[in-house]
């Protein structure tokens, strides 16, 4: 039945496209904006019945979400009263995308930093170096406004994210060394990130070290940490597991407390940097109870760990959709050229990435990993700062422009790779026999 509707879907995606082309030799402008919503979301559906084009179905929500929030942009800015762009609504939902993120990974992940030390070291400097040299070079070349310049440095700034790993599996790489390196770039993110901002963007808008370093941790560590519990309480570790308790049990007690008003009482009596401290503690107490919980979820439930990184996928489709509705005016004026800042940010990610590590000694997968893992960024990541910065609109567009693009690049590299090494392989097989 699935099956059928994909197909459905996909003819008539195929026809509404091809009446949108007629539509551009006739006067109906008030059925083209529909038409080609129509057209993106029914094409969309339908990649679901083409066995070769089905990994790209995630892209393809990317694509939908810039098309309607292009022609229909006031419709994705506030319904009502609520603005879809506040950023604790931004906060939640980077911090949703980066617990699903985090239900992929495991603790398990940072063991085998000690038997890749190298491959680790290399992808590491290679991570926080090249990307956000290279963006820095590109705002540099092509004199962007300042805050949409800072955006692509953020992007390149940020660590990989698990897109990198996907395509790592599909290329046919050193998997191990990229999850070890999302794994750790990730952990070094909340310093890293706001330090090559400071010093390569720091001209362009204003970088509050300390707080960006807050910002990360409480939209990737924290979420990020609490998906990971998850292989806490799964492990034999009694220790472990009746400290974690009893700090759940603390901080349980602390949120009824500030539920019940216990914050205002703090504000009196504390200053602005103790009440920072504190609200990053509750934030990690927050972690520790929301991985508790969720582990009890998917002990009741097998399939919520399944639906975890869809929800992710909304995530980014989110942010996607109200960045593209917020920065329409922007992307009408410089689109094309961040598309293209994009393709080459991202191409010579790849290229340095690989040619750097063949010329450190790695083999051949371990250097096709770096390349993805080094050309691959953290969309969410940038795009969640840019909204709890509140400058969705202008920090947030280069993340909005890149991200489609790097999934795509990523899955054709990918490919690429993986049916070279087929052919090799075949070779040595014929050569045996």
């Amino acid at each position: 039945m699935k099956g059928k509707i994909n197909k459905i879907a996909l003819w008539s995606g195929l026809l509404a496209l091809v009446i949108l082309i007629l539509s551009l030799f006739i006067d109906v402008n008030d059925w083209k904006s529909p038409l080609a919503v129509f057209t993106a979301i029914s094409i969309t559906i339908g990649l679901g019945s083409v066995k070769s084009l089905k990994n790209y179905r995630y892209t393809a929500w990317i694509i939908v979400a810039i098309v309607c929030g292009m022609l229909y942009p006031s419709a994705f800015l506030k319904w009502g009263d609520f603005d879809l762009r506040d950023k604790w609504v931004i906060l939640i939902i980077v911090q949703l995308v980066m617990f699903g993120m985090g239900t992929q990974m495991s603790f398990r992940d940072f063991t085998n930093i000690k038997t890749m030390g190298k491959g680790v070291l290399v992808g590491i400097l290679c991570q926080f170096s090249i990307m956000p040299l290279v963006g820095f070079s590109l705002t540099r070349i092509f004199h962007f406004e300042p805050e949409i310049a800072a955006g692509i440095i953020l992007i390149g700034s940020c660590s990989s994210g698990l897109a990198s790993n996907v395509m790592v599996y599909l290329a046919r790489a050193n998997l191990t060394l990229s999850v070890t390196l999302t794994a750790v770039a990730t952990l070094l993110a909340p310093v890293m990130t706001p330090l090559l901002m400071k010093l390569l963007a720091g001209t362009y808008v204003e970088v509050k070290f300390l707080d960006m370093c807050f910002q990360i941790i409480k939209i990737v560590i924290v979420p990020i940490g609490a998906a990971m519990l998850v292989d806490l309480f799964k492990s034999d570790s009694k220790v472990w597991k009746a400290r974690v308790n009893l700090i759940f049990l603390v901080f349980v007690v602390w949120f009824v407390a500030l539920i019940f008003g216990f914050w205002s009482v703090l504000e009196k009596h504390f200053s602005e940097g103790i009440l920072t401290a504190i609200e990053l503690i509750s934030f990690l107490g927050g972690a520790v109870v929301v991985g508790k919980l969720y582990y009890h979820a998917t002990v009741y439930s097998k399939k919520i760990q399944q639906f975890m990184p869809k929800l992710s996928m909304f995530g980014i489709v989110y942010f996607t959709l109200v960045t593209t509705a917020a920065s329409r005016e922007n992307i009408l004026a410089v689109g094309l050229l961040m598309l293209l800042v994009s393709i080459l940010h991202n191409s010579l990610g790849y290229t340095f990435g690989y040619w750097i590590s063949r010329a450190l000694g790695l083999d051949k997968d371990s250097c096709r990993t770096v390349a993805l893992e080094v050309g691959l960024q953290n969309g969410g990541m940038a795009s969640g700062l840019a909204g709890v910065m509140g400058k969705l609109a202008t920090l947030g567009l280069a993340p909005a422009v890149f991200s489609p693009w790097m999934n795509i690049s990523g899955s054709v590299l990918g490919n690429y790779w993986r049916k070279k090494s087929d052919k090799i392989e075949g070779g040595r097989q014929k050569m045996e026999e």
